[in-house]
């Protein structure tokens, strides 16, 4: 696999690949070890829950699972469209992502 991950948590991306393809949706999680995200309504699963603390009723509940990080890509917030990332070191040192398709830099939501 490929060393780095160049998804981060609240990334915009589009799903290219399984059931959901063309579907967008908000990166929830990262998992770096497994090259695997979590994706806001995509890949939704039913979860059989047992009644606990936190779930008094327990049930069928729905839940979004991993999905490989090679199945979606990363939409560039200033062109809107999905798009290969690339890096780039600035004067400042300061390492960013760059859209491949208008060169604009992809600076994390503060």
């Amino acid at each position: 696999m490929r060393g780095e991950n160049y998804l981060k948590r609240d990334d915009r991306v589009e799903v290219i690949a399984g059931r959901d393809k063309g579907r967008v949706g908000k990166v929830l999680r990262v998992l770096p070890d497994q090259h695997r995200v979590v994706v806001e309504k995509i890949n939704v699963v039913k979860r059989h829950t047992k009644p606990n603390m936190a779930n008094q009723q327990g049930g069928i509940i729905d839940k979004e699972a991993p999905i490989h990080a090679s199945n979606v890509m990363l939409i560039c917030p200033k062109c809107a469209k999905a798009s290969r990332v690339g890096n780039k070191i600035l004067e400042d040192g300061a390492k960013v992502r760059v859209c491949r398709k208008c060169g604009e830099t992809i600076e994390p939501k503060a």
